[in-house]
């Protein structure tokens, strides 16, 4: 049985003795690399902006969960759609404040929140 790919044989290690395969990495050390060769790092930069913003609505401002959202993060700025006018009025009060939160969670700056009501 020995040298079958899968054993504990010599197959699954190279002369030196040492195993050819490489060590654990989580999955989310891997993609901003992978994203990168991808050509995808913008969305996955406006992913983790979609995630980091919903976090920080709930925490901050718990009636406007599902009221607003980021749609786009282009050269400082988010882009936030809202669904009422006073969820609009609401985020611009408290603009300064989630700009600061958004910017410690996400790697891009983010400087400004541009707020767009949503046409239905």
């Amino acid at each position: 049985m020995s040298g079958q790919r899968g054993n504990r044989g010599e197959d699954d290690r190279g002369e030196s003795g040492r195993s050819g395969r490489r060590g654990m990495e989580r999955l989310g050390d891997l993609l901003p690399d992978a994203a990168r060769q991808l050509g995808l790092e913008d969305e996955l930069e406006l992913a983790a902006a979609m995630t980091a913003w919903q976090r920080i609505v709930a925490e901050r401002i718990p009636p406007a969960v599902g009221a607003c959202r980021i749609v786009a993060l282009s050269q400082g700025v988010a882009t936030v759609e809202v669904d009422e006018p006073i969820v609009a009025q609401e985020l611009r009060l408290r603009s300064p404040e989630l700009v600061a939160a958004l910017r410690s969670a996400v790697p891009s700056p983010v400087r400004q929140l541009r707020i767009t009501a949503r046409h239905v």
